[in-house]
């Protein structure tokens, strides 16, 4: 088949662009620790069949490193994969890396052994937290970042932080954590 295009996506006025057209984006939530990787296809045909355009996921902290410093992107946690799987089902991605995920996951997805480190404050501007999730985000970064749409990956969006507002209002917090999306290699993608 021919090269892959990039293309283009973007926020117009009271609409996405997709390649310069109206986009709506229709999405599906798939959390793949949940679902042995045998199945991955499986279900992105489902969401494709029920009309979507776009898979959600949330990219688990706390499965990928569950010892300090040891990543785990294989197998059932391998995040590139399940994104390339979706790509030859023509749909895209929207990334949501936490730091913190909520969905009803153990700690919404903070490794418990931050909790070794006395008076770690989660979710501010504790020093060691955004260490450790810079830390963090540079391997999802190297795992993700050439899908990214612009390098003709089929990633569209990419969330910073989650449910933040229910939990607090620390907006320089929200601009770090942005600022380590940034730096972990999600420069050519919208972030939200």
């Amino acid at each position: 088949g021919k090269a892959k295009q990039p293309e283009t996506f973007e926020v117009g006025k009271g609409t996405f662009l997709l390649n310069g057209k109206p986009f709506v984006v229709k999405a599906a939530e798939i959390h793949y620790p949940r679902i042995p990787q045998a199945y991955w296809e499986h279900r992105i045909k489902m969401c494709k069949a029920l009309g979507m355009n776009t898979i959600c996921l949330y990219v688990f902290w706390n499965i990928h490193e569950q010892e300090e410093g040891k990543f785990d992107f294989t197998g059932n946690n391998d995040i590139a994969a399940f994104c390339r799987l979706a790509q030859k089902h023509g749909m895209y991605i929207i990334v949501r890396p936490g730091p913190y995920v909520c969905a009803e996951w153990e700690m919404g997805g903070l490794p418990w052994w931050l909790l070794k480190k006395k008076d770690i404050r989660l979710r501010e501007n504790d020093p060691y937290f955004l260490e450790r999730v810079e830390i963090f985000e540079k391997e999802v970064g190297k795992q993700l970042a050439d899908l990214q749409l612009a390098r003709v990956g089929n990633i569209i969006m990419v969330q910073v932080e989650n449910e933040y507002g229910s939990y607090g209002t620390d907006k320089p917090y929200v601009s770090n954590i942005r600022d380590i999306g940034r730096r972990a290699g999600f420069t050519d993608v919208t972030l939200f």
